[in-house]
């Protein structure tokens, strides 16, 4: 969803209601956190997540952060652990995001994960984005408020520069504080340094009583921040199909028949929303996937990047 102009909303228990029920329409508002402005959308709602891509120009699908304003709500959509909990205790609400796997039943995006099963999740100290995640009650994916490759924001003016008129709102509350991304850890499996920021790696091996394995070229991806990591189906797919071939499964765009529509409207936005899930569902069956053109323009440049990757031929 595309709003014909950006509202700026202050920072007051009127401007933060306003922002929170924007959010649960499925529009994108921008927040700050005591990190950077935060482009937020619903991370229950696919198309609202794949907006962030679209009015980021975000040229592929990464793992995104998902805020929440508590301990107690993070526990709704992961699988929380001792480790998890004593990191809380020390560091949050703060900059670090912890990721870890996600729990049966949590709702959330298959486009906020990137298709994998672990979700970083983080619980902001600034008040104003705690204040508005509360009155959302939900997760809400945001990464920077800025067009891809452009320097963070740090401000509602820095936010307008780049996304005026792309977005439905943005909440400001003056200049983030510290300004620098928040520290990813990865609790999936042995703790892990994902990503450096804004909590000292020393800090986080005192808490937990160990030396945290780090990030190496090569290895899974997990997090943002990274290079993305791609769900690779075990089927082989095929691309740009205008028709199946032998006991290939199709998955369409636009009018087509098929067995699984990405949009049969031609919208890129619902077909981004839908295309972790559906590839997901088709690999199930065990049988080859064939998948229509896309359009490169907008999101679906985004659309074609994580397909071209998904039909690449992979090591036995």
């Amino acid at each position: 969803m595309i709003p014909n102009s950006t509202q700026y909303l202050d920072a007051d228990p009127a401007g933060i209601a306003a922002a929170a029920d924007l959010l649960r329409q499925g529009l994108l508002v921008a927040f700050p956190t005591e990190t950077v402005y935060g482009l937020g959308g619903d991370a229950r709602n696919g198309e609202a997540v794949a907006a962030i891509y679209a009015a980021k120009g975000r040229p592929s699908f990464n793992p995104l952060i998902a805020h929440v304003a508590s301990v107690e709500a993070a526990k709704r959509y992961v699988e929380w652990s001792d480790n998890a909990e004593q990191l809380a205790a020390a560091f949050w609400p703060g900059p670090l995001t912890l990721v870890l796997p996600l729990r049966a039943g949590h709702g959330v995006s298959s486009l906020v994960t990137a298709g994998l099963e672990t979700l970083a999740v983080r619980v902001p100290a600034h008040p104003t984005a705690r204040a508005l995640l509360s009155a959302v009650d939900g997760p809400v994916a945001a990464p920077s408020a800025n067009p891809s490759g452009r320097i963070s924001p740090t401000t509602a003016a820095h936010v307008r520069a780049g996304l005026d008129g792309r977005i439905a709102a943005v909440l400001d509350d003056g200049p983030c504080s510290v300004g620098l991304e928040s520290t990813i850890v990865g609790l999936a499996g042995s703790p892990a340094l994902l990503r450096p920021g804004g909590v000292a790696l020393e800090q986080i091996e005192t808490v937990l009583g160990t030396r945290l394995a780090h990030h190496k070229p090569g290895d899974l991806l997990t997090a943002p921040g990274q290079l993305l990591s791609h769900y690779a189906p075990d089927a082989p797919v095929r691309l740009n199909a205008t028709e199946r071939r032998g006991d290939e499964l199709l998955l369409g765009f636009g009018s087509v028949d098929c067995d699984r529509n990405l949009s049969a409207r031609g919208d890129l936005i619902e077909a981004a929303a839908n295309l972790f899930a559906y590839l997901h569902e088709l690999d199930g069956t065990g049988r080859p996937i064939a998948v229509s053109p896309i359009p490169s323009e907008g999101v679906g440049a985004a659309i074609n990047d994580r397909l071209r990757r998904a039909a690449a031929p992979r090591n036995s």
